[in-house]
């Protein structure tokens, strides 16, 4: 008996491979003194994640040097880690216009500019110990309950008490609160140079949180609150104003660092835009995502970009303008700042915390 494959083999043999115009994987060696960029570009002519770094290396640098309102995504813990300094080297060089971040990771942020004690440790501890002995941890992130933690929280309460003029008289957007938040920080800390949340105000750098309720600065604001210095947060002005800035800009850029939260929150303003506020609007032009979170479990952060697309929040499924990178953030992102650190001119600050009011009315007219 004979098996018949569907194609005659003479005439497979002739037929041309449909690999014959890709590139040629050739093995690269390392030589002494290599620049990141060298080295990403080198990572994306091998295979696996590291072509996926090359590609969002390169997407990241055509976001900046073609004029994108680039927004920075920030879940996770890395800013407790230490990694904030990437982020105000980025804010300083005009390269992060917009940011939504946990509200932990402000707070958590503050920590440096105050000097208060965070330390790198080993994450195989026996944690009945650890609490026995006033210390907490998040992973391989070593925090004192008392001298980090409450010191902190009396940092928040002394601000909200020095700067309630700012703070009351109505609803605020959580970038005004943090804008007043790091203006105050910049004035009084010994080291606001360390702390992104200074940075951002500094250079009108709107920054909300993806959450008004589930962090410890708001737990804060309960004991402020009950002391007769209220301040009332707005997640209306929050999805408004991160709205306005995504209808009002020219190309828009996404960059998100995990999941969860910040992501949906900054790509959730197309759809507020178009199936909300009934505006058309076609969402952002082009993102970039670092995580580990697999599709297959239907999670807000395993969402894929073609799967976001499906609900307005990007023009198209396009490889060339959505790269999705899988892998630890700490890992890439300190990869992808210096890449474009390196390679890119610096940009003036947009300053759109100056702008919000007028942003803001131009989408209530097209309403």
């Amino acid at each position: 008996m004979t098996l018949h494959t569907g194609i005659d083999q003479p005439k497979k043999d002739l037929m041309k491979s449909l690999f014959k115009d890709a590139p040629d994987i050739v093995p690269e060696g390392l030589s002494r003194g290599l620049s990141v960029p060298e080295l990403i570009e080198i990572m994306g002519r091998t295979c696996f994640e590291a072509r996926h770094v090359r590609r969002s290396a390169r997407l990241f640098k055509r976001m900046i040097e073609e004029g994108d309102t680039i927004w920075l995504g920030i879940a996770g813990a890395g800013i407790a880690g230490g990694m904030g300094g990437m982020v105000i080297s980025l804010l300083e060089s005009g390269f992060i216009d917009v940011i939504c971040s946990t509200g932990a990771q402000v707070y958590h942020d503050l920590h440096f500019a105050f000097g208060l004690p965070v330390k790198a440790i080993h994450p195989n501890f026996d944690d009945d110990v650890l609490r026995r002995h006033g210390d907490t941890r998040i992973y391989d992130i070593g925090i004192r309950e008392k001298e980090t933690l409450e010191a902190q929280d009396e940092i928040i309460r002394r601000f909200v008490k020095e700067r309630h003029e700012k703070l009351r008289g109505g609803a605020i957007a959580t970038w005004e609160f943090n804008y007043q938040l790091g203006l105050w920080v910049n004035e009084t800390a010994p080291h606001p140079e360390r702390s992104f949340t200074a940075a951002a105000a500094r250079l009108g750098v709107p920054l909300f949180w993806d959450s008004l309720s589930n962090h410890s600065i708001a737990m804060n604001l309960v004991r402020t609150d009950a002391q007769g210095l209220p301040v009332q947060l707005s997640a209306q002005k929050d999805i408004l104003h991160s709205a306005a800035i995504a209808f009002t800009s020219g190309t828009t850029g996404f960059v998100e660092l995990g999941g969860g939260g910040p992501k949906n929150f900054i790509q959730q303003t197309g759809p507020t835009i178009s199936q909300i506020l009934g505006v058309a609007f076609e969402g952002a032009d082009r993102g970039i995502q670092i995580g580990t979170a697999v599709e297959r479990e239907g999670s807000l952060s395993s969402c894929t970009f073609g799967e976001a697309v499906t609900w307005g929040k990007y023009h198209h499924a396009d490889q060339t303008n959505l790269v999705q990178v899988w892998g630890e953030y700490s890992i890439i992102f300190p990869l992808l700042a210096a890449y474009v650190i390196d390679l890119c001119s610096p940009r003036p600050p947009r300053r759109i915390c100056e702008q919000m009011a007028d942003k803001t009315q131009q989408l209530e007219r097209a309403v």
